[in-house]
């Protein structure tokens, strides 16, 4: 059965026809699909919920639809009262592991496989869940036990497979063409298309790393570290809107992430950042157009012997001027005015634009010559407060290497860097706080 965005997952759920692993794959391919979908399958099993003496049968949908909602809990109790079979013991393993208890889960998968289930799977299954205990040797020996000509076509094999071997230090080379089997066998499954992007993010391909986690999430349910790595990947690109977006997903789900909110904070800082430049860029082109002189343009003789008289040279000059100032000339009339007004219509002004426009010049501070002690400080490397990750990184980008280098720049000065956020700014302010100093400036 081929998943669509049509699939009628109610009536897979709810309904007396046919359910087994085939059925379940469509569910969740057209749940990466569809955003519909999600909302029928939660509807679904509310129905099943609510119907009183449910047959085996039934728990077993109910079950497996409440494990893909994400209702792991739910799911165990559902399917222990199912009918026993290696669906629904599968189903029990997955919803084990989730909730942490892999030895449960690996006694389930187990059994699933002895009752029929598709062996491959079943020791994929039972892998993901050691790997997750960090048993990494037992994982890879429970893969090898099945083999790799038995693994065959199937990609939760090949990629569990790339996940140990990456976790245990193998080979980029060998990883990779696991991975491949793993797309040749299924191009969109989400594990293999995540671990992809991992690879072609430590190997600097961003392009290819991103294209691997946006096809990752076009599977449910989206993986959260796809979701991380390509919003840092959007960060370095500039598309903060889109970093936003990856994080704001995943606190929706997990509230508290810690990852997520310290870089969605961040991103947000960078992309006000990127709005005040882009403001100082239209601000040049602006002063460009306005350091234009009215010589340039084709007036009547009349309005160019005023212009001249009054000492206006340039459009800034007329930006600057009223309406009233201009008429208040002598032999400056209503022709002239629209001939005036026009020509700085082509330019985006008009008169008395920036009339009140005021520069305000601030006095730079007085330099204070540091104490002893002070200047001790001073000499201490950067890595003596102890900065993030993120911080350290920016700070090195802007080659400041010493406490003293810390000290002589401003706010303004660390958040030119990219990545370099209002979270880290705090960050590096609290640390020089415990020591006493400040950014200059502040």
């Amino acid at each position: 059965m081929a998943a669509t965005a049509t699939l009628d997952i109610r009536d897979l759920i709810t309904g007396n026809g046919p359910f087994g692993p085939v059925e379940v794959k469509a569910i969740v391919e057209s749940l990466g699909a569809d955003p519909q979908a999600y909302r029928d399958l939660r509807d679904a099993v509310r129905e099943l919920e609510s119907t009183p003496d449910r047959s085996p049968a039934a728990a077993v949908r109910l079950g497996v639809g409440q494990r893909l909602l994400g209702r792991a809990r739910d799911a165990i109790e559902t399917l222990q009262a199912a009918d026993g079979g290696a669906l629904a013991l599968f189903h029990q393993g997955l919803a084990h592991a989730v909730e942490g208890l892999h030895d449960k889960a690996g006694e389930l998968f187990a059994a699933a496989r002895k009752a029929g289930y598709e062996a491959a799977a079943c020791v994929a299954a039972t892998a993901e869940s050691l790997r997750a205990a960090g048993r990494h040797d037992d994982a890879r020996s429970h893969l090898d036990s099945l083999g790799d000509d038995a693994g065959g076509t199937s990609a939760d094999y090949w990629a569990a497979k790339a996940a140990v071997l990456a976790e245990t230090g193998s080979p980029p080379m060998e990883i990779g063409d696991v991975l491949e089997r793993a797309l040749t066998a299924d191009p969109g499954h989400g594990h293999a298309l995540f671990l992809s992007g991992v690879m072609h993010d430590r190997f600097g391909n961003d392009d290819e790393a991103v294209e691997c986690y946006e096809r990752s999430l076009q599977r449910y349910p989206a993986s959260l570290g796809s979701l991380i790595n390509l919003g840092l990947l959007y960060e370095d690109r500039d598309d903060f809107t889109k970093a936003q977006r990856c994080y704001k997903r995943v606190l929706e789900v997990f509230p508290n992430h810690p990852r997520a909110r310290l870089f969605l904070k961040d991103s947000s800082a960078s992309g006000d950042l990127k709005t005040d430049e882009q403001a100082l860029r239209n601000r040049d082109r602006l002063d460009q157009v306005l350091a234009l002189p009215v010589t340039d343009f084709e007036l009547s003789v009349r309005s160019r012997n005023c212009l001249q008289k009054m000492g206006i040279q340039t459009l800034g000059d007329l930006a600057r001027t009223s309406e009233e100032e201009i008429l208040a000339s002598k032999n400056f009339g209503e022709t002239s005015l629209v001939e005036i007004k026009d020509m700085l219509a082509s330019k985006g002004l008009s008169l008395g634009q920036i009339a009140e426009e005021t520069v305000v010049v601030e006095p730079e501070p007085e330099p204070v010559e540091p104490t002893a002690d002070e200047q001790e400080i001073y000499g201490l490397p950067i890595g003596d407060l102890n900065l993030s990750v993120r911080a350290r990184k920016c700070t090195t980008k802007l080659g400041i290497h010493s406490v003293g280098d810390l000290v002589r720049r401003t706010a303004e000065d660390l958040l030119e860097c990219k990545n370099f956020g209002v979270t880290s700014l705090n960050e590096v302010r609290e640390k020089l706080t415990e020591r006493g100093l400040k950014l200059r400036g502040d």
